[in-house]
């Protein structure tokens, strides 16, 4: 017999089965609530409501609480040069669907190095683009020799 009572306006079978994993790259489509507040006819203040989705997409880097009614996955994407997080409710009637658009098969289950080698990476980026290290302009340098002792030897 199945009771009538409602835990939640999603469909929690649906997000269940999605079977999202750390190393997946997801597309988040999100329910964002705008208010506006103006003056009306009767010179009242009038608060309108418009509802619209935003995508967040990026990387999966953990999935936490499985698939109980707490769980929630971090995603990480690199907008403007900036790495942004987010921590998403697996169930929240705020989120309007997920895409999962490619599977990765990663060896570890939170991705938290990403982070540092996201970091790392854009130094060693830049310092390519800068085309010179510091090691190759000490080597443009005219070299210096200090003067050789010569060598006395004892007889």
């Amino acid at each position: 017999m199945a009771s009538g009572v409602k835990i939640s306006p999603v469909n929690m079978k649906e997000r269940a089965d999605l079977g999202l994993r750390p190393g997946d790259t997801v597309r988040v489509w999100q329910k964002i609530e705008e208010l506006k507040t103006s003056k009306g006819k009767n010179k009242k203040d009038v608060t309108t409501r418009n509802v619209r989705k935003q995508a967040f997409e990026g990387l999966i880097l953990a999935v936490k609480h499985g698939l109980e009614p707490g769980a929630m996955f971090t995603v990480r994407r690199v907008a403007s040069g900036v790495g942004v997080e987010k921590i998403f409710p697996l169930y929240s009637p705020n989120i309007d669907s997920v895409e999962v658009l490619r599977r990765a098969r990663v060896r570890r289950a939170k991705l938290y190095f990403i982070r540092r080698k996201a970091a790392r990476d854009a130094k060693h980026a830049m310092r390519k683009a800068r085309g010179t290290s510091p090691v190759a302009v000490a080597a443009d340098e005219p070299a210096v020799e200090a003067p050789q002792e010569a060598e006395v030897a004892a007889e």
